[in-house]
């Protein structure tokens, strides 16, 4: 399997976001793809520069249990993630909301649909705050992000122990213990 003929194939199935919770195509082996802690990806070892080809591939990412796929209709490649695929990597203030954008360019208002939750990194082993994007597929706080956003939290609890939170309107999440 090569990346133009993936390319093409996906093409052909446009919508802004494929249904591919609903295709459960058989398993065709892996595609020598690896998405880094950084956020770029990388196709036999050389960096993607196409980002419509980045995105083209994110609209198809599914994940089941800790691994990552490709999928169309009738293809299940595997592909390589080193931590999750995608990064937040800008927020704003909405009114009292907090609007999180990824390195895919998709904006997300953080609340119960797009929860965010402390997750080890997978390359680090740091407890670090992660945005649930869509379908079982989390972006990381990119650095300067969390960082932005700790000058804003305010000292509270979870659990009985000592955590910087942050609310978007009324839903409320961890940066981290303190």
């Amino acid at each position: 399997m090569n990346l133009e003929h993936l390319q093409s194939t996906l093409a052909q199935h446009n919508p802004r976001l494929p249904p591919v919770e609903d295709w459960n195509p058989d398993y065709c082996g892996e595609l020598e793809l690896e998405i880094r802690h950084d956020g770029s990806w990388h196709h036999q070892n050389s960096p993607i520069s196409r980002k419509s080809l980045i995105m083209l591939f994110a609209k198809v990412l599914k994940r089941e249990n800790d691994r990552y796929y490709l999928v169309t209709p009738v293809e299940k490649l595997g592909i390589q993630v080193a931590d999750v695929p995608f990064l937040v990597t800008n927020w704003q203030q909405q009114g009292e909301y907090l609007l999180f954008s990824t390195n895919m360019d998709e904006q997300y208002l953080v609340g119960e649909q797009h929860p965010v939750h402390l997750m080890k990194d997978k390359v680090t082993g740091d407890l670090l705050p992660y945005m649930l994007v869509r379908r079982n597929l989390y972006a990381r706080l990119h650095q300067n992000v969390f960082y932005q956003l700790a000058e804003q939290g305010k000292p509270g609890k979870v659990n009985g122990s000592s955590h910087l939170l942050l609310s978007s309107g009324t839903y409320q999440f961890s940066l981290g213990p303190l």
